[in-house]
């Protein structure tokens, strides 16, 4: 059995320029790098992951999703204070209610291409 160390190992001591060189390219400043992680790790939270998928069907007040979540209007409020730090959710005043949805189809669509992967 071939020892796990060497299998990522390359035969030579030397990079492969052009294919370095391009990739360097391609890469994303290390800002955006760093807000992607970022993203990420919003998404890495069950209970915001359960309000985007509730705000990805419907628009609503912080009362509906403490009522449909099983949880506080004081932890539905704190999650949706991070996702709208992140630009994943927005809300507009009506009244005295305040309601969420999901700011844009960018979210929509990583929720749902998250949901694919896992169910494949």
């Amino acid at each position: 059995m071939e020892d796990a160390y060497n299998a990522d190992c390359c035969d030579f001591i030397c990079a492969h320029e052009e294919i370095v060189s391009t990739v360097r390219r391609e890469i994303p400043d290390e800002d955006v790098l760093y807000d992607l992680a970022e993203l990420f790790r919003i998404f890495g939270d069950s209970t915001r992951i359960r309000i985007l998928y509730v705000l990805s069907v419907s628009e609503m007040c912080v009362c509906d999703i403490a009522q449909l979540l099983g949880l506080t209007q004081s932890a539905i409020s704190h999650q949706l204070k991070a996702l709208k730090n992140t630009r994943l959710v927005k809300s507009r005043r009506d009244g005295k209610t305040v309601f969420y949805s999901l700011a844009d189809d960018h979210v929509r669509a990583i929720l749902g291409q998250g949901v694919e992967h896992v169910e494949e």
